[in-house]
C-alpha cells in the first residue's frame, strides 16, 4: 500500500502490542470502509492480549468496557483495544486461555465486518467478506441463527447497513431475520435508537424500510415501520433529527409519544415538538413573518420538505428563501430588543406582574413585523400609546 493503513496512534498501539508478543490487528468497519474507498472511521483494534495484559503494556489506559474485554489506550489519542472473543458475550475480560484471530472473526456479525488488516497491510479475510463487498451483499458470518441469537440487535444492524451502504441482504440472512425479529423486543430501546439514527443518515433509507417491512419489523416497532408512503420524497436526511421529523407524518404518534418511546434526548424532543407545531401551522396556511422568526431554519426547511411531499403542486419555500427571509428580519431573537422589562415599569409607573411578559411579547412581535422600529424611543412611544388604549 502506498499509504499505511490506520492512524498514527493506532499503528503505534499495534506495533507496541506485537513487540510484547501479542497478535494485534485492525478489524471491522474501518477495514471495510477502507476497501470500499471511504475514509475509515471507528478505528477498532483487536488483540490476543487480555485487558490486564494491555494495561501492563501501556502506562495510560481507561477502563471503558473491561467486562467485555475493551480498554482505551491513550497514545496519546484514545484508541480502543478489544481482546479476541469467541462469541458476542462469552469471552471473560480476564480469561487467560488463548483465542485466535480466526475465532474472533468467526463470531462477528457480517462477513463485510469480519475483515482484519495487519500492520503491514495484509488482509485477513476468512469468510469471503471481500467478495460480499464486491457483490454489495450483507451476509452473516456462518449460521444466521447463531449470529442473531448471540445479539438480536444484529437484525437492526443489517437493516441499517442496507441503508448506509445501499447493499442488499442475502436471502438466507433475511429469512432468519424474519424468523427472529420478535427477539428485538428484548433489546434496549437505546441500542435500537442508535441504529435508527444511522439508518436515517444512510444512502438509501427507503431500502432499509422495505426490508424492515418484509421481515415484520413493524410488529415490533409499529411507531416507525408501519407506513412509509412519502419517505422517498423526504430523502436525503441531512441528519437523524430530520428522519424522526418525517416519522411524525408516517406514523400515528405525536412528537411526545415518539420521543418517549425511543428515549430521544431533550434537544431531539424540542426539535421534534417544534416540527410538530410548525407542521400543524403549515397544513393550514403558509408561514408568515412571525413563524419565520419563532422557528429555526432547520425546522422550517424540514416542514417545507414534508409539505412538498404531501402536496406536490403547492409552492414551497426553498432553503435559500427561508435563510434570506430570516436574514431580513429586524431582530433574530429577543435579546436584540432595545428595551427591557425594567424600562416598561419605569415608563408605565406600574408594578411588575404577568402583564410585563405579555407586553414584552407584544412589542417583540411588533418589532419583528416592522410595525415599530427597534429603538428605545419608538418602542416607548408605541407602548405608552397602546397601553393607554387598554385602560
Amino acid at each position: 500500500m502506498s499509504t499505511p493503513f490506520g492512524t498514527v496512534a493506532g499503528r503505534h498501539v499495534i506495533s507496541t502490542l506485537q513487540a510484547a508478543g501479542f497478535e494485534t490487528v485492525f478489524v471491522g468497519g474501518a477495514v471495510r470502509d477502507f476497501l470500499l474507498g471511504k475514509d475509515p472511521s471507528d478505528m477498532d483494534i483487536a488483540t490476543s492480549a487480555t485487558p490486564q495484559q494491555v494495561k501492563n503494556v501501556f502506562r495510560r489506559t481507561v477502563d471503558i468496557g473491561i467486562a467485555h474485554g475493551t480498554i482505551v489506550v491513550l497514545a496519546p489519542e484514545p484508541v480502543e483495544v478489544t481482546t479476541f472473543r469467541t462469541s458476542a458475550d462469552s469471552q471473560q475480560a480476564n480469561d487467560k486461555r488463548p483465542v485466535s484471530l480466526v475465532e474472533d472473526l468467526q463470531h462477528r456479525d457480517f462477513t463485510i465486518n469480519a475483515l482484519a488488516m495487519r500492520l503491514d497491510g495484509e488482509l485477513v479475510d476468512c469468510f469471503n467478506g471481500q467478495a460480499d463487498l464486491h457483490e454489495c451483499l450483507i451476509r452473516t458470518v456462518g449460521d444466521p441463527v447463531d449470529r442473531f441469537s448471540e445479539d438480536p440487535l444484529r437484525i437492526m444492524r443489517a437493516v441499517r447497513f442496507a441503508s448506509v451502504l445501499n447493499f442488499d441482504i442475502a436471502y438466507d440472512t433475511l429469512a432468519v431475520m424474519k424468523q427472529l425479529v420478535h427477539q428485538l423486543q428484548h433489546v434496549a430501546i437505546e441500542r435500537i435508537k442508535v441504529e435508527i439514527d444511522k439508518l436515517f443518515q444512510g444512502i438509501n433509507p427507503l431500502k432499509a424500510f422495505h426490508y424492515s417491512r418484509s421481515i415484520g419489523l413493524h410488529t415490533v416497532l409499529p411507531e416507525l415501520f408501519s407506513s412509509f408512503e412519502h419517505l422517498d420524497k423526504y430523502m436525503p436526511f441531512v441528519h437523524a433529527q430530520h428522519g424522526w421529523a418525517a416519522m411524525l407524518t408516517e406514523s400515528e404518534c405525536t412528537a411526545a409519544e415518539l420521543a418517549n418511546r425511543f428515549k430521544l434526548s431533550n434537544e431531539e424532543k424540542r426539535f421534534l415538538k417544534q416540527c410538530e407545531d410548525a407542521l400543524r401551522i403549515r397544513n393550514s396556511r403558509s408561514f408568515d413573518t412571525l413563524d419565520i422568526y419563532y422557528f429555526s431554519s432547520d425546522v422550517l426547511q424540514v416542514v417545507e420538505k414534508i409539505r412538498h411531499a404531501q402536496v406536490k403542486d403547492e409552492p414551497v419555500m426553498t432553503k435559500e428563501q427561508i435563510i434570506q427571509w430570516k436574514e431580513r428580519l429586524p431582530i433574530q431573537n429577543r435579546s436584540e430588543l432595545s428595551f427591557t422589562g425594567t424600562d416598561l415599569l419605569q415608563w408605565s409607573g406600574l408594578r411588575g406582574g404577568k402583564w410585563t411578559s405579555e407586553w414584552i411579547e407584544k412589542i417583540e412581535q411588533a418589532v419583528v413585523c416592522k410595525r415599530i422600529e427597534n429603538d428605545a424611543q419608538s418602542i416607548k412611544e408605541w407602548f405608552l400609546y397602546e397601553i393607554s388604549r387598554e385602560k
